[in-house]
């Protein structure tokens, strides 16, 4: 059996959502339009990582801001934080974590998307011990 996780996020302007991704570097490498020619399904990619899009099939409210995390998100693994971190705020991204060193030894970032979801940054590498 194999296994694979991706992340998953339906925003309420799902076009908006590609064009701030593609910003960041992610490449959409797949995407199926409705009749009405609007956006379904996409999904991008950066490094190894895929992240599908979509749009609401329904009204949500994503959770709000408490403190510094909506307690849920997205981590890209990145060499260099500091970049990434500009590089969100230039497309439009919601400043959450100004670029920080961790007790843990790591470097990290956080922002908001302009659907709201929580993205961080940073250069510790989950699953490497």
């Amino acid at each position: 059996m194999t296994d694979a996780l991706h992340a998953y996020l339906s925003y309420r302007e799902p076009e908006a959502a590609l064009t701030w991704m593609a910003r960041l570097g992610f490449e959409t490498v797949a995407r199926v339009d409705g009749t009405d020619g609007a956006l379904q399904h996409a999904e991008v990619r950066i490094g190894g990582g895929i992240v599908l899009v979509g749009g609401f099939d329904d009204e949500y409210e994503a959770p709000r801001l408490r403190r510094r995390s909506v307690g849920y998100g997205l981590y890209v693994e990145t060499d260099d934080v500091d970049a990434r971190y500009e590089q969100a705020l230039d497309a439009g991204s919601r400043p959450v974590i100004v670029p920080e060193d961790t007790p843990w030894g790591g470097r990290r970032a956080r922002v908001l998307d302009p659907g709201g979801y929580e993205w961080s940054f940073g250069d510790y590498r989950p699953g490497r011990g």
